[in-house]
């Protein structure tokens, strides 16, 4: 058999020990989601203007609210950042670009 063919024995013999509750623990990594609908409500804006002011795109922002998507670690993030501090957040979208 090839390496790869090994290789994929091994791994799903992993996956089937540790489906089975035994093994090594496998590390897992959680994101917390913020809740988008709150946040933007909290700020008194609507969904476009949520949307506009923190270059969202709108389609994606209702996929939020609506629950038919999660933001990904990224969105995630972001979306911290915009219920901590959103006037700067604003504040650095709307500063011109200083790239070359």
């Amino acid at each position: 058999m090839s390496s790869f063919g090994d290789d994929l024995i091994a791994a799903m013999s992993e996956a089937a020990t540790h489906a089975q509750g035994a093994g090594p623990v496998a590390r897992m990594h959680t994101i917390e989601v913020p809740d988008v609908r709150a946040i933007r409500e909290e700020l008194g804006l609507s969904q476009q203007a949520f949307a506009s002011a923190y270059r969202i795109p709108l389609a994606t922002l209702k996929g939020w609210e609506q629950g038919r998507r999660q933001p990904d670690a990224t969105a995630s993030a972001y979306l911290s950042v915009i219920a901590g501090l959103p006037d700067a957040a604003r504040e650095v979208l709307r500063a011109p670009s200083t790239s070359n």
